[in-house]
Protein backbone atom coordinates (compact mmCIF):
# COMPACT_ATOMS: atom_id res chain seq x y z
CA UNK A 1 0.00 0.00 0.00
CA UNK A 2 2.64 1.99 0.38
CA UNK A 3 2.77 5.35 -1.92
CA UNK A 4 -0.03 3.71 -3.45
CA UNK A 5 -1.84 6.76 -5.31
CA UNK A 6 -5.95 6.08 -4.31
CA UNK A 7 -8.66 8.57 -6.14
CA UNK A 8 -11.90 8.50 -3.70
CA UNK A 9 -15.02 9.60 -5.50
CA UNK A 10 -18.47 10.25 -3.28
CA UNK A 11 -21.20 12.34 -4.16
CA UNK A 12 -21.40 14.69 -0.68
CA UNK A 13 -18.60 14.64 1.71
CA UNK A 14 -18.06 17.23 5.24
CA UNK A 15 -18.69 19.50 6.33
CA UNK A 16 -21.97 17.90 4.99
CA UNK A 17 -23.60 15.69 7.34
CA UNK A 18 -23.99 12.15 5.35
CA UNK A 19 -22.86 8.48 6.19
CA UNK A 20 -21.50 8.03 2.89
CA UNK A 21 -19.52 10.99 3.44
CA UNK A 22 -18.51 10.55 6.41
CA UNK A 23 -17.56 6.59 5.65
CA UNK A 24 -14.96 8.07 2.98
CA UNK A 25 -13.58 10.40 4.87
CA UNK A 26 -12.82 8.16 8.07
CA UNK A 27 -11.21 5.49 5.71
CA UNK A 28 -9.00 8.37 3.98
CA UNK A 29 -7.65 9.24 6.93
CA UNK A 30 -6.99 5.68 8.12
CA UNK A 31 -5.37 5.27 4.42
CA UNK A 32 -2.74 7.51 4.36
CA UNK A 33 -1.68 6.61 8.34
CA UNK A 34 -0.78 3.15 6.29
CA UNK A 35 1.56 4.91 3.77
CA UNK A 36 -1.26 5.43 1.20
CA UNK A 37 -2.03 9.07 -0.88
CA UNK A 38 -5.44 9.56 -1.02
CA UNK A 39 -7.41 12.10 -3.02
CA UNK A 40 -11.26 13.02 -2.42
CA UNK A 41 -13.04 13.61 -5.28
CA UNK A 42 -16.50 15.33 -4.67
CA UNK A 43 -19.04 18.02 -6.10
CA UNK A 44 -18.14 21.69 -5.03
CA UNK A 45 -22.02 22.24 -3.36
CA UNK A 46 -22.50 26.31 -3.28
CA UNK A 47 -23.81 25.33 0.41
CA UNK A 48 -20.93 23.97 1.55
CA UNK A 49 -18.29 25.86 3.34
CA UNK A 50 -14.28 25.55 2.85
CA UNK A 51 -12.88 22.48 4.56
CA UNK A 52 -10.26 22.39 7.08
CA UNK A 53 -6.91 21.36 6.05
CA UNK A 54 -6.27 16.72 6.34
CA UNK A 55 -3.96 14.55 5.71
CA UNK A 56 -5.22 14.13 2.55
CA UNK A 57 -6.35 16.02 -0.63
CA UNK A 58 -9.71 17.20 -1.30
CA UNK A 59 -10.74 18.17 -4.79
CA UNK A 60 -14.22 20.09 -4.80
CA UNK A 61 -15.72 20.15 -8.65
CA UNK A 62 -17.96 22.17 -9.68
CA UNK A 63 -20.98 20.44 -11.19
CA UNK A 64 -22.26 20.96 -14.71
CA UNK A 65 -25.93 19.92 -13.47
CA UNK A 66 -26.93 20.33 -10.00
CA UNK A 67 -29.88 17.31 -9.00
CA UNK A 68 -29.91 17.21 -5.23
CA UNK A 69 -26.64 15.34 -4.30
CA UNK A 70 -26.08 14.05 -7.30
CA UNK A 71 -23.79 16.85 -8.77
CA UNK A 72 -23.03 16.07 -12.80
CA UNK A 73 -19.47 16.36 -12.95
CA UNK A 74 -17.85 15.26 -16.22
CA UNK A 75 -14.44 16.93 -15.29
CA UNK A 76 -13.75 14.06 -13.28
CA UNK A 77 -12.29 12.24 -16.50
CA UNK A 78 -9.53 14.96 -16.85
CA UNK A 79 -8.34 13.96 -13.11
CA UNK A 80 -7.58 10.52 -13.04
CA UNK A 81 -4.63 9.35 -15.07
CA UNK A 82 -2.32 9.12 -12.18
CA UNK A 83 -3.78 6.97 -9.56
CA UNK A 84 -3.40 3.46 -9.13
CA UNK A 85 -6.80 2.59 -7.93
CA UNK A 86 -9.88 4.41 -8.48
CA UNK A 87 -12.56 4.23 -5.78
CA UNK A 88 -15.93 5.15 -6.83
CA UNK A 89 -18.59 5.26 -4.01
CA UNK A 90 -22.28 4.55 -5.45
CA UNK A 91 -24.83 5.94 -5.79
CA UNK A 92 -23.48 8.67 -7.31
CA UNK A 93 -25.72 9.85 -10.40
CA UNK A 94 -23.04 12.67 -11.67
CA UNK A 95 -19.83 10.17 -11.90
CA UNK A 96 -21.02 7.30 -12.57
CA UNK A 97 -20.97 7.25 -16.73
CA UNK A 98 -18.14 9.25 -16.72
CA UNK A 99 -15.83 7.52 -14.86
CA UNK A 100 -17.37 3.92 -16.92
CA UNK A 101 -16.31 6.46 -19.94
CA UNK A 102 -12.94 6.83 -18.62
CA UNK A 103 -12.52 3.33 -18.22
CA UNK A 104 -13.35 2.60 -21.37
CA UNK A 105 -10.03 3.73 -22.77
CA UNK A 106 -7.92 2.89 -19.74
CA UNK A 107 -8.60 -0.79 -19.11
CA UNK A 108 -5.98 -1.64 -16.91
CA UNK A 109 -6.39 0.83 -14.52
CA UNK A 110 -8.34 -0.61 -11.37
CA UNK A 111 -11.62 0.14 -10.10
CA UNK A 112 -13.35 -0.57 -6.83
CA UNK A 113 -16.80 -0.18 -6.18
CA UNK A 114 -18.66 0.66 -3.02
CA UNK A 115 -22.40 0.12 -3.14
CA UNK A 116 -23.63 2.08 -0.36
CA UNK A 117 -27.12 1.84 -0.88
CA UNK A 118 -30.11 2.10 -3.26
CA UNK A 119 -31.78 5.37 -4.85
CA UNK A 120 -35.47 5.24 -4.00
CA UNK A 121 -37.89 8.16 -5.29
CA UNK A 122 -41.37 8.66 -6.55
CA UNK A 123 -42.18 10.88 -9.17
CA UNK A 124 -39.54 12.38 -11.31
CA UNK A 125 -36.71 11.76 -8.96
CA UNK A 126 -38.35 7.80 -9.18
CA UNK A 127 -38.04 7.98 -12.84
CA UNK A 128 -34.58 9.27 -12.85
CA UNK A 129 -33.49 7.09 -10.38
CA UNK A 130 -34.71 4.24 -12.74
CA UNK A 131 -33.03 5.25 -15.11
CA UNK A 132 -29.84 5.24 -13.72
CA UNK A 133 -30.45 2.11 -12.05
CA UNK A 134 -30.99 0.60 -15.66
CA UNK A 135 -28.30 1.99 -17.94
CA UNK A 136 -25.35 3.45 -15.73
CA UNK A 137 -25.29 0.97 -13.03
CA UNK A 138 -24.94 -2.17 -15.08
CA UNK A 139 -22.07 -0.66 -17.18
CA UNK A 140 -19.90 0.43 -13.88
CA UNK A 141 -20.95 -2.84 -12.13
CA UNK A 142 -19.80 -4.85 -15.08
CA UNK A 143 -16.45 -3.23 -15.26
CA UNK A 144 -15.49 -2.98 -11.31
CA UNK A 145 -12.85 -5.25 -10.12
CA UNK A 146 -14.43 -5.44 -6.68
CA UNK A 147 -17.34 -4.24 -5.37
CA UNK A 148 -18.08 -4.04 -1.67
CA UNK A 149 -20.90 -4.56 0.26
CA UNK A 150 -21.43 -3.36 3.88
CA UNK A 151 -23.67 -6.70 4.13
CA UNK A 152 -24.70 -9.43 2.06
CA UNK A 153 -28.02 -9.26 3.50
CA UNK A 154 -28.09 -5.70 2.10
CA UNK A 155 -26.87 -7.14 -1.44
CA UNK A 156 -29.06 -9.78 -1.78
CA UNK A 157 -32.33 -7.99 -1.14
CA UNK A 158 -31.01 -4.36 -3.35
CA UNK A 159 -31.47 -3.61 -6.71
CA UNK A 160 -28.35 -5.09 -7.99
CA UNK A 161 -29.90 -8.76 -6.07
CA UNK A 162 -29.34 -9.96 -9.94
CA UNK A 163 -25.99 -9.11 -10.22
CA UNK A 164 -24.93 -10.00 -7.00
CA UNK A 165 -26.67 -13.32 -7.43
CA UNK A 166 -24.88 -13.91 -10.73
CA UNK A 167 -21.44 -12.71 -9.91
CA UNK A 168 -21.07 -13.41 -6.19
CA UNK A 169 -17.02 -13.77 -6.61
CA UNK A 170 -16.74 -10.10 -6.97
CA UNK A 171 -18.55 -9.49 -3.93
CA UNK A 172 -16.62 -8.26 -0.87
CA UNK A 173 -18.54 -8.08 2.33
CA UNK A 174 -16.92 -5.17 4.55
CA UNK A 175 -18.99 -2.90 7.32
CA UNK A 176 -17.97 0.10 8.52
CA UNK A 177 -15.79 0.74 11.38
CA UNK A 178 -16.34 2.28 14.33
CA UNK A 179 -13.18 4.15 16.08
CA UNK A 180 -13.75 2.38 19.77
CA UNK A 181 -11.62 5.37 21.53
CA UNK A 182 -13.77 7.86 20.53
CA UNK A 183 -16.68 6.72 20.74
CA UNK A 184 -16.18 4.41 24.12
CA UNK A 185 -18.77 4.58 27.46
CA UNK A 186 -18.08 7.16 29.72
CA UNK A 187 -20.22 9.19 32.80
CA UNK A 188 -22.84 11.45 31.33
CA UNK A 189 -22.12 14.81 30.76
CA UNK A 190 -23.20 17.18 33.17
CA UNK A 191 -23.06 20.89 30.89
CA UNK A 192 -25.57 18.24 28.95
CA UNK A 193 -27.73 17.57 31.71
CA UNK A 194 -27.92 21.18 32.86
CA UNK A 195 -28.40 22.52 29.35
CA UNK A 196 -31.37 20.35 28.54
CA UNK A 197 -33.14 20.25 32.35
CA UNK A 198 -32.51 16.35 32.32
CA UNK A 199 -32.92 15.13 36.04
CA UNK A 200 -31.70 11.74 37.37
CA UNK A 201 -35.45 9.73 36.46
CA UNK A 202 -35.87 11.03 33.35
CA UNK A 203 -35.59 8.36 30.43
CA UNK A 204 -33.30 9.72 27.27
CA UNK A 205 -34.01 8.46 23.57
CA UNK A 206 -31.73 9.81 21.43
CA UNK A 207 -32.17 10.04 17.22
CA UNK A 208 -29.25 11.51 15.23
CA UNK A 209 -29.72 12.50 11.63
CA UNK A 210 -30.55 15.03 9.00
CA UNK A 211 -33.18 16.89 8.92
CA UNK A 212 -33.21 17.78 5.08
CA UNK A 213 -35.52 16.17 2.32
CA UNK A 214 -32.65 13.57 1.60
CA UNK A 215 -32.81 11.95 4.85
CA UNK A 216 -36.73 11.95 5.47
CA UNK A 217 -36.31 8.04 5.17
CA UNK A 218 -34.68 8.32 8.59
CA UNK A 219 -38.57 8.07 9.91
CA UNK A 220 -38.67 11.13 12.20
CA UNK A 221 -41.73 10.67 11.68
CA UNK A 222 -42.46 7.75 12.79
CA UNK A 223 -40.88 7.96 16.20
CA UNK A 224 -42.61 11.33 16.94
CA UNK A 225 -46.02 9.42 17.02
CA UNK A 226 -43.98 6.30 18.91
CA UNK A 227 -43.25 9.15 21.52
CA UNK A 228 -46.84 9.74 22.02
CA UNK A 229 -47.69 6.18 22.32
CA UNK A 230 -45.56 5.78 25.14
CA UNK A 231 -46.53 6.73 28.83
CA UNK A 232 -43.92 8.15 30.53
CA UNK A 233 -43.97 11.90 31.22
CA UNK A 234 -40.42 11.30 32.34
CA UNK A 235 -39.33 10.68 28.25
CA UNK A 236 -37.19 13.03 26.42
CA UNK A 237 -36.52 12.78 22.74
CA UNK A 238 -33.41 14.35 21.87
CA UNK A 239 -33.21 15.09 18.59
CA UNK A 240 -29.16 15.84 16.83
CA UNK A 241 -29.39 17.14 13.27
CA UNK A 242 -30.80 20.14 11.05
CA UNK A 243 -32.27 20.48 7.64
CA UNK A 244 -34.71 22.18 5.79
CA UNK A 245 -37.51 19.76 7.66
CA UNK A 246 -36.71 20.84 11.03
CA UNK A 247 -39.66 23.37 11.18
CA UNK A 248 -41.86 20.38 10.37
CA UNK A 249 -41.18 18.34 12.70
CA UNK A 250 -41.25 20.76 15.54
CA UNK A 251 -44.87 21.41 13.89
CA UNK A 252 -45.78 18.13 14.08
CA UNK A 253 -44.52 17.75 17.58
CA UNK A 254 -46.84 20.55 18.64
CA UNK A 255 -49.61 19.39 16.92
CA UNK A 256 -48.88 15.77 18.89
CA UNK A 257 -49.20 17.56 22.09
CA UNK A 258 -45.40 16.24 22.92
CA UNK A 259 -43.17 19.30 22.38
CA UNK A 260 -42.27 19.55 25.97
CA UNK A 261 -40.82 16.07 25.85
CA UNK A 262 -38.71 17.00 22.24
CA UNK A 263 -35.41 18.43 22.27
CA UNK A 264 -34.50 19.80 19.29
CA UNK A 265 -30.62 19.76 19.72
CA UNK A 266 -29.49 20.95 16.54
CA UNK A 267 -25.95 19.94 14.83
CA UNK A 268 -23.45 18.52 17.11
CA UNK A 269 -20.10 18.63 16.36
CA UNK A 270 -18.58 15.31 15.51
CA UNK A 271 -16.24 15.38 18.04
CA UNK A 272 -19.13 16.23 20.71
CA UNK A 273 -21.50 13.07 19.63
CA UNK A 274 -20.04 10.66 22.01
CA UNK A 275 -21.07 12.46 24.92
CA UNK A 276 -24.99 12.34 23.40
CA UNK A 277 -24.77 9.09 22.88
CA UNK A 278 -23.48 8.49 26.32
CA UNK A 279 -26.54 10.65 27.22
CA UNK A 280 -29.08 8.14 26.09
CA UNK A 281 -30.54 5.11 27.42
CA UNK A 282 -31.68 3.90 24.11
CA UNK A 283 -30.63 5.11 20.62
CA UNK A 284 -32.96 4.88 17.73
CA UNK A 285 -32.81 4.59 14.47
CA UNK A 286 -36.70 4.04 12.42
CA UNK A 287 -35.74 4.17 8.96
CA UNK A 288 -38.67 3.19 6.55
CA UNK A 289 -36.67 2.13 3.38
CA UNK A 290 -33.97 0.85 1.99
CA UNK A 291 -32.33 3.97 1.46
CA UNK A 292 -31.02 2.72 5.15
CA UNK A 293 -28.40 0.35 4.36
CA UNK A 294 -26.04 0.03 7.44
CA UNK A 295 -26.68 3.17 10.12
CA UNK A 296 -23.39 3.91 11.08
CA UNK A 297 -24.73 5.95 14.08
CA UNK A 298 -26.06 2.62 15.36
CA UNK A 299 -21.91 1.60 15.68
CA UNK A 300 -21.50 4.59 16.85
CA UNK A 301 -23.71 4.26 19.49
CA UNK A 302 -23.38 0.77 20.38
CA UNK A 303 -19.80 1.55 20.45
CA UNK A 304 -20.94 4.00 23.62
CA UNK A 305 -22.79 1.05 25.03
CA UNK A 306 -26.03 2.42 24.40
CA UNK A 307 -28.45 -0.11 23.56
CA UNK A 308 -30.31 0.16 20.34
CA UNK A 309 -33.83 -0.02 18.29
CA UNK A 310 -33.56 0.28 14.47
CA UNK A 311 -36.15 -0.90 11.40
CA UNK A 312 -36.14 -4.48 10.65
CA UNK A 313 -34.36 -3.83 7.52
CA UNK A 314 -31.68 -5.37 5.10
CA UNK A 315 -28.58 -4.53 6.11
CA UNK A 316 -29.78 -2.76 9.33
CA UNK A 317 -30.27 -5.55 10.71
CA UNK A 318 -27.14 -6.95 10.25
CA UNK A 319 -26.10 -4.41 12.73
CA UNK A 320 -28.54 -4.55 15.62
CA UNK A 321 -29.10 -8.44 16.78
CA UNK A 322 -32.51 -8.45 18.05
CA UNK A 323 -32.65 -9.47 21.72
CA UNK A 324 -29.16 -9.29 22.09
CA UNK A 325 -27.80 -5.66 21.59
CA UNK A 326 -30.95 -3.80 20.93
CA UNK A 327 -34.32 -4.68 19.51
CA UNK A 328 -35.82 -4.45 15.62
CA UNK A 329 -39.00 -3.27 15.05
CA UNK A 330 -41.26 -3.04 11.78
CA UNK A 331 -40.67 0.06 9.44
CA UNK A 332 -42.97 2.00 9.75
CA UNK A 333 -45.04 0.54 12.79
CA UNK A 334 -45.85 2.77 15.60
CA UNK A 335 -46.75 1.12 18.21
CA UNK A 336 -44.07 -1.75 17.61
CA UNK A 337 -41.49 0.96 17.74
CA UNK A 338 -42.97 2.09 20.76
CA UNK A 339 -42.98 -1.15 22.70
CA UNK A 340 -39.49 -1.57 21.64
CA UNK A 341 -38.30 1.42 23.15
CA UNK A 342 -40.34 1.03 26.61
CA UNK A 343 -39.17 -2.48 26.67
CA UNK A 344 -35.61 -1.14 27.53
CA UNK A 345 -36.35 2.14 28.99
CA UNK A 346 -38.59 0.64 31.70
CA UNK A 347 -35.69 -2.28 32.32
CA UNK A 348 -33.03 -1.00 34.21
CA UNK A 349 -31.36 -4.59 33.83
CA UNK A 350 -31.84 -4.92 30.54
CA UNK A 351 -30.91 -1.52 29.53
CA UNK A 352 -27.49 -2.35 31.40
CA UNK A 353 -26.89 -5.71 29.36
CA UNK A 354 -27.93 -4.69 25.92
CA UNK A 355 -25.83 -1.68 26.33
CA UNK A 356 -22.53 -4.12 27.48
CA UNK A 357 -23.25 -6.08 24.34
CA UNK A 358 -23.37 -3.12 22.01
CA UNK A 359 -20.28 -2.35 23.05
CA UNK A 360 -18.65 -6.00 22.96
CA UNK A 361 -20.14 -6.64 19.30
CA UNK A 362 -19.02 -3.54 17.91
CA UNK A 363 -15.29 -4.23 19.39
CA UNK A 364 -15.60 -7.79 18.02
CA UNK A 365 -17.05 -6.59 14.88
CA UNK A 366 -16.57 -3.30 13.33
CA UNK A 367 -13.26 -1.96 14.94
CA UNK A 368 -11.91 0.24 12.73
CA UNK A 369 -8.37 -0.78 12.24
CA UNK A 370 -9.44 -4.18 11.23
CA UNK A 371 -11.56 -3.05 8.94
CA UNK A 372 -9.10 -0.76 7.38
CA UNK A 373 -6.65 -3.60 7.69
CA UNK A 374 -9.16 -5.94 4.66
CA UNK A 375 -9.81 -2.47 2.85
CA UNK A 376 -6.57 -2.49 2.05
CA UNK A 377 -6.33 -6.38 1.40
CA UNK A 378 -9.09 -5.34 -1.75
CA UNK A 379 -6.35 -2.72 -3.00
CA UNK A 380 -3.53 -5.07 -3.29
Amino acid sequence: MIHTKVAQIVCTFPPYKGGIGNSVYGFSRELVKQGAHVTVFTPNYSHISPEHNEDFIIKRINPVLDFGNAGFIPQIIFELKDFDIIHLHLPFLGATLPVWFYLVFHSKKKLILTYHMDLVGVGIKGLIFGLYQKIALPLILKRADKIIVSSFDYAENSGIKKYFNAKRKRFIELPFGVDMEKFSPREKNNELLKKYYIEGDDNVVLFVGGLDNAHDFKGLAILLKAIKEINNDNLRLIIVGEGELKQDYQNMAEGLGIAQRIVFAGGVADADLSDYYNLADVFVLPSISRSEAFGIVLLEAGACGTPLVASNLPGVRTVVQNKENGFLAEPGDVKDLAEKISKIIFDESLQKEMGRRARKIAEEDYKQERIIEKLMEIYK
